[in-house]
């Protein structure tokens, strides 16, 4: 019973506390797309972030159509047009598969995504959350910007 009880309040630690980095862009890149302009002819624009400390030890991949947009941690955002009157597969990694979103887009409109840490049985999981654009604004505007491509898997 005390080792199921050590266990519970490791993995707690774990998820609550802790800081893990990814590497991040300049704070310029990261400014100029706090701005939210619209995105260019034809396009749209996505935000994915990740905010607060819930799960700091953690980093997450998020792939887009299976294509790796990169790793996250707390607190940072990656940004990117893609092609607008389209449909997208966003995933992140949980603890048994991955957990996947879909996002239909239209020309000249950005788009958030949040990814949120969940508790899982051995290690913390992650999910995705289409937000509106007030929230999503608000959220990034907090955060900084990571580069974009490389995944741990």
């Amino acid at each position: 019973m005390m080792n199921k009880v050590l266990t519970t309040i490791a993995f707690t630690v774990a998820l609550t506390t802790g800081c893990t980095s990814v590497p991040m862009e300049s704070k310029e890149k990261s400014e100029l797309a706090k701005q939210y302009n619209s995105p260019s002819e034809g396009k749209a624009g996505l935000y994915v972030y990740r905010s607060g400390s819930f799960g700091g030890a953690l980093k997450k991949d998020v792939w887009l159509n299976d294509k790796c947009i990169g790793e996250t941690a707390p607190n940072m955002f990656f940004y990117e047009e893609i092609e607008g009157d389209k449909e997208y597969k966003l995933s992140t990694e949980s603890e048994f598969s991955p957990n996947d979103l879909l996002v239909k887009t239209e020309s000249g409109k950005n788009y958030f995504v949040s990814q949120y840490i969940k508790m899982g049985v051995f290690v913390g999981g992650a999910g995705l959350e289409l937000v509106d654009e007030e929230t999503g604004k608000k959220q990034v505007s907090k955060l900084n910007m990571a580069i974009k491509g490389k995944c741990s898997s």
